[in-house]
This record gives C-alpha cells, sequence and structure tokens, in this order.
C-alpha cells in the first residue's frame, strides 16, 4: 500500500500547482506552496521510519512488469533526502512569502510547486530517463522563476541559466542514450555493478555523471552557478540550492554506488574534479563585493567536498569502506540546511536597506544584534566549528580519508582542511564589511508597490523584522539540533549507507527478485538487440 502511494509525491505537487494557477485568490495558492513541501517532509519522516523494517520501497508505474515499467523507488537514503528537501523548500517558500514575492506574482507559488514535483519525482525514480524527465520538469519553472524575480541582472543572468543547463541536458539525454545502448537499459537497478564489468558501459555512465557534475556546479563547468544564484531574490537562491545542486549529487551518488559498486579505482579523475573543486570554490568566495555571491562560490566548494568524500573512500568489504556514502551524504545535509540559513540571512539585510553589496553595508552588528548573532551561528556550521553540523559533517568527511590512507587520502583532507581556512577567510571578511564598520546612514526603501526607491535617509527605527529572521533562525537551530543530536540521526545515515554498500536489497525490490541477475536476464530477452 505505501508503494502504490509513492508517485503522489511527483502527483500531488503538480495538481497543486494546477490548482494554484488557477484559483483567482492569492490565498490558496500561498497555504498550498508552504503545504506540499511540508507534507513532503513529513512523509520523508515516515518513510524513515518504515524503512527501518522494509528496506527499500517500489511502485511500478502502470503496472508493467519489472524492469521494462517506471520505477518510483524509496529507500533510507531517499527518505533523508526528502525529508532535507522538504525542511528547507518550506522554509525558504515562507521566507519569499514574507518578502512579498507571492504578492508580486500570481504565479509564483505554482512555478514553484512544480519545481518540487520534480525535485520529488528525481529524487525517487529508478531510471536513468525519467531522472531526465524530472530534471527537465524541475528547469522549466527555474527559468521563469529568475525571470520574474531579483534584479535588473535578471534576463542577462536567466539566459545564461537557460543556456547552460539546455547544452548540459542535451549531454545528459545522449548519455543515457549511450547507456541504453550499450548496456541495453536504463534502469538503474538493472545496471548493478555493470561498470565494473564492461568499460563501455561506464564510459556511457561516465556522459551522464559528467552531465550530472555541471548541473551540480562542478569545475570547470561551474561559473554560471556563482553568475545566475545571485541575480535571483533570496528566497528562489535558498530554493534553488536546496534542490538544484542537491538532486543532481543524489544521482551521483546513486548511479556510483549501484553501477560502480563504489570503487574507488574508477573515481580519481572525480576526485580530481572534487578537490579542485573545493580550493576553486573556497578562494573565489573571498573576492565579491556581493553578499550571496560569496555564498554561492561557497555552495561551489561544498558541491566538491561532497564529491570528494564520495569518491575517496576505501573499496567496499575493506575497512572504512562505508564512510565515503556516509560522509557524503551527512555533509550534503548539512550544507543545505547550512547554505539555506545564511542566503536567508543576507536576503533579510537586502530586503530591508536595499543592497546586498558588502561596501554598502555596514555597523549591522549593532544595528541589527538578532541577525548578528544568528549569523555567527551559521558561519560556524559553513566552516565547521561546534556546536552546529558543519563539524559533524566535516569530521564524516575527514574519516573517509583517513580510512583511505595514502596520498589520495592525505591530499583530501588537506584540501578539505585548507578549503575551510579560506572559507572561513571570505566569511571574516563578510563579517567585517558588513557587521563592523561606521552605521549606515542611508538605504534604498521598497515604495506602496514594492519597488525599490532611491536613496534617502536611514531612521533609527528601520530594522529588520523578527518575522524575515523566522525561516533561518529554524534552520541554524536544526543545524544545532543535528550537531547535538547526532546519535539520534546517526542510525538513519548507517541505513542509508548500508543500502548504498550492499545494493542486492534494491536490486532485487526493482526488479521482481531477480537480482543482478535476473535484471541482466529480463535485459537480455527485452531489449537484447541493443547489445
Amino acid at each position: 500500500m505505501i508503494a502504490q502511494l509513492l508517485p503522489l509525491l511527483a502527483a500531488v505537487p503538480v495538481m497543486a500547482a494546477a490548482l494554484t494557477a488557477i484559483l483567482p485568490w492569492r490565498l490558496p495558492g500561498r497555504a498550498l506552496a508552504l503545504a506540499v513541501p511540508a507534507i513532503t517532509a513529513a512523509t520523508g519522516l515516515g518513510l524513515l521510519a518504515h524503512h527501518r523494517t522494509t528496506p527499500v520501497e517500489v511502485a511500478h508505474v502502470g503496472g508493467f512488469l519489472p524492469g521494462v515499467a517506471i520505477p518510483i523507488v524509496s529507500d533510507a537514503f531517499t527518505a533523508i533526502m526528502l525529508v532535507a528537501t522538504g525542511v528547507v523548500a518550506t522554509l525558504a517558500l515562507l521566507f519569499a512569502d514574507l518578502t512579498g514575492e507571492f504578492a508580486r506574482s500570481r504565479y509564483f507559488a505554482p512555478l514553484a510547486l512544480l519545481l518540487l514535483a520534480g525535485a520529488n519525482g528525481a529524487l525517487l525514480t529508478g531510471d536513468l530517463f525519467n531522472l531526465f524527465v524530472f530534471v527537465e520538469v524541475m528547469l522549466l519553472p527555474s527559468y521563469a522563476l529568475i525571470a520574474m524575480t531579483g534584479g535588473w541582472r535578471r534576463l542577462g543572468i536567466g539566459r545564461l541559466f537557460v543556456v547552460v543547463n539546455l547544452l548540459t541536458s542535451t549531454l545528459l539525454l545522449a548519455g543515457v542514450g549511450f547507456v541504453y545502448a550499450t548496456a541495453g537499459a536504463v534502469n538503474i537497478a538493472a545496471l548493478a555493478g555493470a561498470a565494473t564489468e564492461d568499460g563501455r558501459v561506464a564510459a556511457a555512465l561516465g556522459v551522464v555523471i559528467m552531465a550530472l557534475c555541471i548541473k551540480a556546479g562542478a569545475v570547470p563547468v561551474h561559473g554560471w552557478l556563482p553568475r545566475s544564484y545571485p541575480g535571483t531574490s533570496a528566497g528562489v537562491m535558498a530554493l534553488f540550492s536546496a534542490l538544484h545542486t542537491k538532486v543532481a549529487l543524489y544521482a551521483v551518488i546513486r548511479i556510483w554506488a549501484t553501477a560502480f559498486d563504489l570503487d574507488p579505482a574508477w573515481g580519481r579523475v572525480l576526485l580530481v574534479v572534487a578537490l579542485v573543486t573545493v580550493m576553486w570554490g573556497a578562494i573565489a568566495s573571498v573576492a565579491p563585493t556581493l553578499g550571496r555571491e560569496v555564498l554561492a562560490w561557497q555552495m561551489v566548494s561544498g558541491v566538491g567536498v561532497i564529491l570528494a568524500a564520495l569518491t575517496v573512500a576505501p573499496p567496499v568489504g575493506e575497512a572504512g569502506g562505508g564512510a565515503g556514502p556516509g560522509g557524503a551524504i551527512v555533509y550534503m545535509v548539512h550544507h543545505m540546511v547550512t547554505i539555506g540559513a545564511l542566503v536567508m540571512l543576507l536576503g533579510a539585510a537586502e530586503h530591508v536597506y536595499g543592497t546586498g553589496r558588502l561596501d554598502r553595508l555596514s555597523g549591522l552588528w549593532h544595528r541589527e544584534r538578532p541577525l548578528a548573532v544568528l549569523l555567527v551561528v551559521a558561519i560556524a556550521a559553513l566552516v565547521g566549528l561546534p556546536p552546529t553540523s558543519g563539524l559533524t559533517g566535516k569530521l564524516e568527511v575527514l574519516l573517509a580519508s583517513v580510512a583511505t590512507g595514502g596520498g589520495w587520502g592525505v591530499a583530501t583532507i588537506v584540501v578539505v582542511l585548507v578549503g575551510s581556512l579560506v572559507g572561513l577567510v571570505a566569511m571574516i571578511r563578510l563579517w567585517r564589511e558588513a557587521m563592523w564598520g561606521a552605521p549606515m546612514t542611508r538605504y534604498r526603501p521598497l515604495d506602496a508597490e514594492g519597488r525599490r526607491t532611491g536613496w534617502t535617509g536611514l531612521d533609527d527605527e528601520v530594522r529588520v523584522p523578527a518575522r524575515l529572521l523566522l525561516p533561518a533562525g529554524l534552520l541554524c537551530a536544526l543545524s544545532v539540533a543535528l550537531f547535538l543530536g547526532y546519535g539520534a540521526v546517526a542510525p538513519e545515515v548507517d541505513r542509508a549507507v548500508a543500502g548504498l554498500i550492499d545494493t542486492s536489497g534494491y536490486v532485487d525490490a526493482v526488479l521482481g527478485g531477480g537480482g543482478a541477475g535476473g535484471g541482466e536476464a529480463l535485459t537480455e530477452t527485452t531489449v537484447g538487440g541493443a547489445r
């Protein structure tokens, strides 16, 4: 029964989006836009509890044979991601509502719901072609959200976002075609271990992973992310940071675990890319004048840390073999929470004072003490200081590197630690320019229609309202809770890691009990001509 309800996680947001687009009233749209991601998070929590006794649930859409039907699959890893995306998306949309995004456009809510539908579908699908489809469902509303929010640069960065993602989607689709041509299937379970047995399949899946890494913002095709995300509104940037890059990273982890068996011999190229990404993003975050651009570069660096944790770990079966996926999962959840909080904190100041430039913000420590305190917590989480989830995430990544040993492990440890130190320098610069210094004397207020006026004198009564700090404050509290209560979270992560290390349960559930061999037999009988 539970398995048959899984497709609703993608279908309900689509139906809610249609409803909000049709109804002439704004209130139902706002309510649905906040309720649907909250329901996603609650459903993810329920699935986490369910997977303690039932590791994998599968719905074969359309009732076709396993291996032919579109599989909608949930395991502990999927459930963790549903919880994380649901929580951050709910708070990001709440922040967008509080800053007036819903009031400025009646189509903001349906577009956000379509984005959530694509994200949920991409997390649940067990098929590479339908992964491509759901990624495109995510991208289509994203184009409109960029065009309708943010500053005067939004149309230019919108073109960049569209061009890069269209080309990357073409590459992803070509990769899926190559996989079908070489393996005779695009069902992820049917591809279990295929990359380690056939170099042609490995090369085809390499194209898929390359496209997903571009969508995640990994070096060398990363520049679109720090150029486009800060040009949107803070609410949309927080939403994108929780969904776009993390869904791509989720897919990389799933493919790497299932098709490549977490074999580090295949991952050295990806590890080099990851380490360069860590340092490139960290160093580049020191220079920007826009606060949210600093955070966008830190997003790039975080993508590298997640990929490094995944690919540096020792082979499965050796001591510490599960440390890599565990570090990647913990750090990815931490990064979603932390970047979302930082974006919304800077976005709150930007909304009130009319600028996000660090050279035009000063003295907020004395003027905005609640915002400053929350910013301290979020910065501590980003660089990996206690008592926040950042320390837990960094320790998990370092443990994976220590378990590897040798030159690769040492290189990963050094790069992650140096990247954290450089990130701390970037955050100190952000703090110094925005929080310290002389008190601000000018700002750009909003007029009655929600548009920015010219610079005017700053009154003492102008303050960031507490309601704007609520979403980021909840994420900061969640970061601290993940550190203090990690003992309760660790078993769920361990279950997710166990499912990634031993994929036989996933394969058996998706292919109807045939296991990896049954999947291969099914492939031979159904599409053997392609082989």
